[in-house]
């Protein structure tokens, strides 16, 4: 049995295919990000799956594409709590950049490949090789134009009496807001870049509002700027989109690509259909 698994950090999916290639089983947990989660969390999420735990035994064969991946300590960590389950699997694990670009990006044809969902990354594909030219620093230092950016710049509207009067009372309808809830969330619970991404859904949902329009194509310049403009042949080549929050704010990504002379390729919400496509053709290549 092989598993083919998309983790972001706040949902993963995973898909069990045979020796033929045929789906045994399709299944999701919570997001498995090594960088903001222990040891003892990431087992716990997956263990308490049923259909994971049920067929630990049977998986010959794990490929895991994750955020937080993409440093060697949190792979390991990872690693680790896979070989504890997963007894008699071989594990491959490589950071999510490479599931987006196996996704969308066609054999020897160059193209950019960027994700939007929680976090954000973006990467070169060559048409064989994939190139990072920026090392991510996590949702702290980085993921602009990701849904943890766009729920920062939210919370700090509201916080700062920006975000217009209206817009502000159903903002308070729709999360908790006060000050101890926020902090704990934010500074001592696990995941907090998913707990501000869920902050981003109200953005999309009110993205007309003349401020989120702002603030939309603020991040999204910011992203553009920091990481596909490193590459030199950037205006030249297809841009490529992965993940929730590029898949609901086409137009805004359009719109900015375009104030940049760059093209939009292809958005894809959840690439992990095409991922285990990929395997598939693999699996037939070695048969």
């Amino acid at each position: 049995m092989i598993l083919v698994v998309d983790s972001g950090s706040t949902k993963t999916d995973w898909i069990a295919v045979n020796a033929s290639g045929e789906t045994l089983f399709a299944t999701q947990t919570l997001g498995l990000n090594p960088q903001v989660l222990s040891s003892a969390i990431l087992k716990e999420r997956m263990i308490n799956n049923f259909d994971l735990y049920q067929n630990r035994k049977e998986v010959t064969h794990l490929y895991f594409y994750g955020a937080g991946c993409g440093v060697d300590s949190p792979q390991r960590r990872i690693k680790n709590v896979f070989n504890e389950i997963f007894v008699n699997s071989e594990i491959i694990i490589k950071e999510d950049t490479y599931a987006a670009v196996y996704a969308v990006a066609k054999p020897n044809k160059k193209s950019i490949v960027c994700i939007l969902g929680t976090g954000s990354n973006c990467t070169y594909f060559d048409g064989v090789n994939i190139e990072q030219r920026v090392i991510s620093l996590g949702y702290i230092l980085m993921d602009e134009a990701s849904g943890n950016f766009f729920g920062k710049q939210l919370i700090r509207s509201y916080y700062f009496n920006s975000m217009p009067k209206g817009l502000a009372l159903e903002f308070e309808k729709e999360y908790d807001l006060s000050p101890d809830t926020m902090k704990e969330n934010i500074y001592r619970r696990e995941n907090p870049n998913t707990y501000l991404a869920t902050f981003s859904r109200f953005l999309i949902k009110h993205k007309e509002v003349p401020l989120f329009q702002d603030i939309i194509a603020k991040g999204l310049d910011r992203f553009i700027k920091h990481q596909i403009l490193q590459f030199e042949d950037a205006r030249e080549i297809p841009i490529h989109f992965i993940g929730s929050i590029s898949f609901f704010l086409k137009e805004e990504i359009e719109r900015a690509l375009k104030i940049h002379g760059l093209s939009m390729g292809i958005i894809v919400q959840r690439p992990i259909d095409e991922l285990v496509n990929f395997h598939k053709n693999l699996i037939e290549l070695k048969s």
